[in-house]
C-alpha cells in the first residue's frame, strides 16, 4: 500500500495528464511522453515527496543524463519536467519551482531537410496513376506540398473539411487550433480526381475520412510515411524525404519567392515567430552556396 507522500506524488502526476489533455489539448502521444519523463525524473528524486524536491535534485538529474541522452532528448525532459512543476505551483500543490533557474541545455537546431522544385516534380510525376491508391497517394503528396500541412492534420481529414469552391482546408493543428489553409489548383484536381473515384469505388466521398486504407478506415501517419519513402526511392531523389519535409518544402519555397515570413506562421500553424525563423537560414545557406559557386573571389 503507498504512503501519503507517495499517494500525493502520484494524484498530483494524474491531475498533470489531466491539464494535459483537457486544457493543453495535447496528443496522447504528448500526454505518455511528458508523463515518462515526468516519473523518470521523479523516481531519481528524494523520496520526502514533492516538497523536498529542490533545484540541486534537477541538476543532479540532468548531470545523471548528460552523455547518455542526446541533447534534444535532455532538453525535451527538461520541458516536460518544468511543465509538471509549474503546474503544481499554479495549482498550489508546492510553494515554489524547483526548476526555476535551471537553464535548458543549449541545442544546436539542425536545418529543416526539403526538396528542390525538380526534386518535387519529379516526386509527384512518380506518383500519378489511375488505379484507387495511386489517385489517393497522388492527391495526399500534392496537398502536403501545396499546403504545408502536418501529417497527422492531413490524416485527420474529412471531406467535410474540404472547400473546393473557396480552395482551401480547415484543419484542425497542435492544441486543437483551428486554421484554415489556401489549397492550389493542381492539388485541387488531384483531390477531385481521387473523389470521383472514391464514389465510383462505391465509398462515402461526402463524409467520414478524406484518406482511407484498403480496408476502408481512416489512413494512419506511418502508412503516409511509408508510401512516401516508396515514391521518393521511385523518383530518384537524393535527399532522404518525409512527410514533413514536403511542410519545410512548402515553407521554403514561398519564402524564396518572397512571401512574408508571418504569413508562413500563420499557414504553418506556427504558436511562435520564432519557430519559422528557421526557413530563413535555410534561405541564407542556399544564397551563401550560391555565392560560394559563382563568385570569383568566393
Amino acid at each position: 500500500m503507498p504512503t501519503r507522500t507517495a499517494q500525493v506524488t502520484a494524484d498530483a502526476v494524474a491531475a498533470f495528464a489531466t491539464h494535459l489533455r483537457a486544457e493543453r489539448h495535447a496528443s496522447p502521444h504528448t500526454v505518455r511522453a511528458y508523463l515518462a519523463d515526468v516519473r523518470g525524473f521523479l523516481d531519481t528524486a528524494p523520496g520526502s515527496g514533492l516538497a523536498a524536491i529542490g533545484p540541486d535534485a534537477v541538476r543532479h538529474w540532468l548531470r545523471g543524463l548528460d552523455g547518455k541522452a542526446e541533447r534534444t532528448s535532455i532538453a525535451r525532459k527538461l520541458a516536460a519536467v518544468r511543465g509538471f512543476f509549474r503546474y503544481c505551483t499554479r495549482t498550489g500543490r508546492l510553494a515554489r519551482d524547483p526548476t526555476a533557474g535551471i537553464a535548458t541545455p543549449k541545442v544546436r537546431r539542425a536545418l529543416p531537410t526539403h526538396l528542390t522544385l525538380d526534386d518535387v516534380d519529379r516526386l509527384l510525376a512518380v506518383s500519378q496513376a489511375d488505379t484507387l491508391s495511386g489517385l489517393r497517394d497522388a492527391a495526399i503528396l500534392e496537398l502536403l506540398y501545396s499546403s504545408g500541412l502536418r501529417v497527422s492534420e492531413l490524416t485527420g481529414l474529412d471531406w467535410p473539411h474540404l472547400d473546393p469552391e473557396s480552395g482551401s482546408v480547415r484543419v484542425l493543428g497542435k492544441g486543437r487550433k483551428e486554421r484554415v489553409v489556401p489549397v492550389g489548383r493542381p492539388a485541387l484536381r488531384a483531390l477531385a480526381r481521387y473523389r470521383t473515384a472514391c464514389t465510383a469505388a462505391g465509398l462515402d466521398a461526402a463524409r467520414g475520412p478524406v484518406f482511407r486504407n484498403r480496408a476502408g478506415g481512416r489512413l494512419t501517419s506511418r502508412s503516409v510515411d511509408r508510401l512516401m519513402a516508396r515514391y521518393v526511392a521511385a523518383s530518384g531523389t537524393p535527399t532522404r524525404a518525409t512527410p514533413h519535409a514536403l511542410r519545410h518544402t512548402f515553407a521554403t519555397h514561398l519564402l524564396g519567392a518572397g512571401a512574408d515570413l508571418r504569413a508562413i506562421q500563420e499557414l504553418l500553424g506556427h504558436a511562435s515567430l520564432s519557430t519559422t525563423q528557421r526557413y530563413t537560414h535555410v534561405d541564407l545557406r542556399h544564397l551563401m552556396d550560391a555565392y560560394d559557386r559563382a563568385h570569383p573571389r568566393a
